[in-house]
């Protein structure tokens, strides 16, 4: 998950970051921060809480220049608990100083071998002030032999495994790196004269910036002195986008690799429908990452479709909260059903995926009180039975409902058993695969990033196999 923006030639570029930071404030909720170089140094501030109450006007103007980079925190690695000065310390962007300048870096991603390398680097002496792999990687870069950081930074990214794109600021560069098989999300904008990098494409309509590309996989772009050059790091390798951010992560006004999230979220709801339909009353979205599939569900079906449960968009998302005590706290105080609507009604439910069923089954225990009378769980994703190691903290495997069970019928039936619902059932991975890119998954498809339905991971897992990670 997270969020990274990064900006070169524009006055009060901290504004514009915080600005972008916000629009992307989705996919990170924890901590906030923002590293801005005036022409002489670095200015920085990072905080725990969401951006919008971060960075006032005091504090941006304590962030001047032309250049500066964000990051929103959702936390995979680190300091996860209520210790605000600890979480602080693992916030993002981080900046270090090595012989041959300064350097800043926000990441998105996790690297998958970042305890051996970590202990790779504590053995050559290096200190660490952080738990969090941006450090590393940080560290490696700035270690790394070469004449130029070019040269530094390719020596340095073929020894990381594992998803990540990266934008990095120097007294003089802006710079963005997406990994080899761009599992992560990076693209590059252009606002009046200046280049933006963001994790999406909203950030940029946000700025009222021109979406100019994509940072390839295994690309590295350097914006110096106005100008933008594009550097290899690694062969090219076939893409391994994650699905998930097609189902879940992105902001639904995004654009990934050509496809309007919005219209592939639609999709899977048709898919859904053609699948597992329902004799129902109405179609109603668990907000706001239902809404777009519960609406291709209501159309494929000819069933009305109903917001008859309100968000409370002062809560953040449920799925990113750090703890499960504060996931299932922030189900209540999030969703609320309109009682009148509903009562006496059997409707269709419809959310993105299940992994611990806090959701679903605190929704469907309200919905029965206030008495609906047929709940039809669908969920537009295949059952999640695999880690994901690549930027997506998803808790104690223990806690995925879909971990034990081996056919999805035997998971659909126990997720039927622990909420309530009169009916489960999942999307099918082919089905998936339709909506997104108009086919089942097969040799002749374009293959994204699936591990967390399939278990087929695309790069090593090298601190799993040495019992490092869970």
């Amino acid at each position: 998950m997270c969020a990274i923006i990064g900006i070169s030639g524009l006055d009060e570029a901290a504004v514009s970051v915080a600005v972008g930071l916000h629009a992307l404030q989705h996919r990170g909720q924890e901590a906030a921060g923002i590293i801005s170089f005036d022409g002489e140094r670095l200015h920085e501030h990072r905080q725990t809480g969401l951006s919008g109450g971060i960075f006032t006007p005091a504090v941006l103007e304590s962030l001047p220049g032309r250049a500066a980079i964000g990051h929103d925190r959702y936390s995979t690695s680190g300091v996860k608990q209520h210790d605000a000065v600890l979480q602080a310390r693992d916030a993002q962007p981080m900046a270090s100083f090595f012989a041959f300048g300064s350097l800043a870096i926000a990441h998105n991603g996790n690297l998958t071998n970042e305890k051996e390398l970590r202990h790779g680097l504590m053995r050559a002496g290096h200190l660490f002030q952080s738990e969090v792999d941006t450090e590393v990687a940080l560290k490696l870069i700035g270690s790394a032999l070469g004449e130029t950081l070019l040269d530094r930074m390719q020596t340095a990214l073929l020894l990381l495994e594992g998803a990540y794109s990266l934008i990095m600021l120097t007294n003089r560069k802006l710079i963005g790196v997406r990994d080899p098989l761009g599992i992560r999300p990076l693209v590059l904008g252009r606002l009046n004269g200046a280049f933006v990098l963001s994790s999406e494409t909203c950030a940029l309509s946000a700025l009222n910036a021109t979406f100019v590309r994509e940072v390839e996989p295994g690309e590295i772009v350097i914006v110096e002195d106005g100008d933008i050059t594009s550097h290899r790091f690694t062969e090219v390798k076939p893409r391994r986008p994650c699905i998930f951010e097609y189902v879940y992560f992105s902001r639904p006004d995004s654009v990934s690799e050509e496809k309007d999230i919005y219209a592939v979220r639609k999709a899977l709801g048709c898919e859904l429908a053609k699948e597992a339909p329902a004799d129902v009353d109405m179609i109603v979205p668990i907000p706001d990452s239902g809404n777009p599939a519960a609406l291709g569900f209501s159309q494929q079906s000819g069933i009305p479709f109903e917001l008859a449960i309100v968000r409370n968009h002062y809560v953040g998302r449920v799925f990113i909260q750090p703890t499960q005590q504060e996931r299932g706290k922030n189900v209540a105080l999030k969703l609320s059903p309109n009682e009148r609507l509903l009562k006496g009604k059997s409707i269709v439910l419809v959310d993105d995926s299940l992994v611990r069923g806090t959701t679903a089954k605190r929704v469907i225990t309200r919905l029965k009180e206030i008495g609906v009378r047929e709940v039809h769980l669908r969920i537009t994703s295949p059952p999640w039975r695999h880690g994901c190691y690549y930027g997506i903290d998803e808790a104690d495997p223990q806690r995925r409902v879909a971990k034990p069970r081996t056919t999805q019928a035997e998971v659909e039936a126990y997720v039927r058993e622990i909420t309530g619902a009169t009916s489960v059932a999942y999307l099918s991975l082919d089905g998936m695969y339709r909506a997104v890119y108009g086919t089942a998954r097969n040799s002749a498809c374009p293959q994204a990033c699936d591990a967390c339905f399939t278990g087929d991971f695309p790069t090593a897992l090298t601190d799993t196999f040495a019992g490092r990670i869970h």
